[in-house]
């Protein structure tokens, strides 16, 4: 994949960077959900703890808190607690996509629906969400409860809007675009902005932090995308070719649409149009993918994304803050994790 694989080691290193800068406050944010999340129901506790236990980088957390640490907020716990807030809606938003997808697989663990139905899986998303209200009326800032609920309602748009091209293999790349924009780099901009809003920046470094996010969304959901056709499943507790056999046209199959012949694209529009794709289309999927470098154009798209993020950053005065922000960047296309 280029220049993805000798960097995984110095990425990784960039996000434990992160952790380590924030001091043990990713902790923090683990305790306080847990509180939150208490519940007299007991289905509704043992299902939040499964799934809240089952693994995840917190990676939204970190970069609210680090954004906030960047942005100067040293005293108080707005940084935790809005932290626990984008980590709930993205909780609440993977229990409603396993059901959407029938998932049974997540983070190398059985999936909430698999073991507990879909019934259940949606309702404790739904608390989740609720919980995660609660918290953003206590800490009282219009802004940030204006910017998060905005968010959930874009999160929402972008599964819908999936669900519409559900099966296109003929999908655009800018269509695909705005579906990644709401599904996923909108709750990054959302954490990065929530640490400007609490540490009162002004306004071009509140916009500066968004971009930073948005654009490391971006890359991060495409170099994800990429890992549906080649990344390990021990590795990344991800299904092999998972994307492919729930029938969502992502950016390595469009980039091959894009440039296969009318055979192979009769194939392609006869495959996603199938209710059920067999392994055999996938490997043959795979050989189009190899023979037009698809995951290599994929990963040269996410790197712009990156750059433009790292670049976002270059208002800010240099610091400790800012290198290890920047240097997380990378991460999202080279994570062994």
């Amino acid at each position: 994949m280029g220049s993805v694989i000798p960097l995984k080691k110095s990425a990784n290193s960039a996000y434990l960077d992160l952790k380590n800068l924030l001091d043990g406050k990713v902790e923090s944010v683990e305790k306080l959900i847990n509180t939150k999340l208490s519940s007299n129901v007991d289905l509704i506790k043992k299902m939040s703890d499964y799934h809240l236990k089952s693994g995840g980088k917190r990676v939204r957390a970190l970069l609210t808190m680090g954004s906030a640490k960047l942005g100067g907020y040293l005293n108080g716990k707005r940084d935790i607690n809005l932290a626990a807030c984008v980590e709930l809606i993205h909780s609440a938003t993977l229990l409603h996509d396993d059901v959407i997808d029938e998932s049974e697989i997540r983070r190398g663990n059985k999936t909430t629906n698999a073991i507990w139905g879909n019934q259940s899986s949606i309702l404790v998303g739904d608390y989740l969400l609720s919980r995660c209200f609660e918290m953003m009326v206590d800490d009282g800032d219009l802004e940030v409860l204006k910017l998060l609920s905005s968010t959930s309602s874009k999160i929402a748009q972008g599964e819908v809007l999936q669900l519409q091209h559900k099966g296109e293999a003929d999908l655009l790349e800018e269509n695909y675009i705005k579906i990644i924009n709401l599904k996923t780099a909108a709750l990054f901009a959302a954490a990065t902005k929530v640490g400007a809003c609490i540490s009162n920046l002004d306004k071009k470094k509140k916009d500066a932090l968004e971009s930073y996010g948005k654009n490391l969304g971006l890359a991060f959901q495409i170099a994800d995308d990429a890992l549906d056709y080649f990344s390990k499943e021990k590795i990344f507790g991800k299904q092999i070719g998972k994307d492919f056999f729930e029938g969502k046209v992502t950016l390595p199959i469009i980039i091959i649409f894009q440039k296969s012949n009318m055979i192979e694209r009769a194939f392609l529009s006869k495959i996603f149009k199938k209710e059920k794709r067999e392994k055999k289309d996938f490997d043959e999927t795979l050989q189009l993918i190899k023979k037009y470098k698809a995951l290599e154009t994929t990963f040269k798209r996410a790197e712009y994304f990156v750059n433009v993020s790292y670049d976002a950053l270059g208002i800010f005065q240099d610091s400790e803050e800012k290198k290890v922000l920047q240097n997380l960047t990378g991460f999202s296309l080279n994570r062994s994790f």
